[in-house]
């Protein structure tokens, strides 16, 4: 019996952590559970991350060139969206750059 909830796939969740793929000691299946060491990313953010690196990387909201227009773009498209993913505004959300490499802190302004 499984016992998640049904709109939860938990194999099509694994599928976009291509670590999870792996099998470990004996065959069996790799199970991280050590995520307040390291956080794996989906195959979506990898993805993101190195389009991004590739096409657009420069300082957001620091150039008037090309490349700093399309990282400044980008950065606030994912803050659209985190904003929207978390029921804010974009205004009332923030991302510190300050953090862990990979990590950044949202947090509400009011």
């Amino acid at each position: 019996m499984n016992s998640f909830p049904e709109h939860l796939d938990v194999e099509t969740i694994r599928a976009d952590f291509p670590v999870l793929a792996r099998t470990v000691r004996n065959g069996n299946p790799l199970v991280y559970l050590d995520s307040g060491a390291t956080s794996h990313k989906p195959v979506q953010v990898l993805d993101a991350e190195r389009s991004f690196y590739e096409l657009h990387n420069s300082a957001a909201h620091r150039g008037t060139h090309l490349l700093g227009e399309e990282a400044t773009d980008v950065y606030e498209g994912a803050r659209r969206k985190t904003a929207a993913f978390l029921n804010a505004q974009p205004e009332e959300s923030s991302c510190s750059p300050r953090t862990p490499p990979r990590r950044s802190t949202w947090s509400r302004t009011r």
